[in-house]
């Protein structure tokens, strides 16, 4: 996993056709900050975790989209690209279903 610089936090994964990285956003305290997928060209895994990196919330994000907020403020922020070497993760949230 790749934290990301303050650059990166403002990049993340867009403009890149396509990642095996998956993203770290870590904030100095929690937040509500929104993020959305434009420029992203494939689907991702987002999810938003505590300042003791529990999951509070997880989302199947699409191209081209915003993406709200959890209602609970979060201290960090995991993006993981949908491609074959995340697959195991990302089953563990979306399911056995088709990504």
């Amino acid at each position: 996993m790749k934290k990301l610089s303050a650059f990166g936090r403002l990049t993340g994964l867009m403009f890149r056709t396509q990642s095996t990285e998956n993203l770290l956003f870590s904030f100095s305290e929690n937040t509500d900050t929104e993020f959305h997928s434009f420029f992203v060209f494939f689907p991702f895994l987002m999810l938003w975790l505590d300042e003791k990196n529990n999951v509070i919330e997880w989302r199947l994000i699409r191209l081209f989209s915003k993406i709200k907020s959890p209602k609970k403020k979060f201290r960090n922020v995991v993006e993981i690209p949908c491609n074959p070497k995340n697959e195991k993760i990302i089953k563990i949230f979306v399911g056995r279903g088709k990504i």
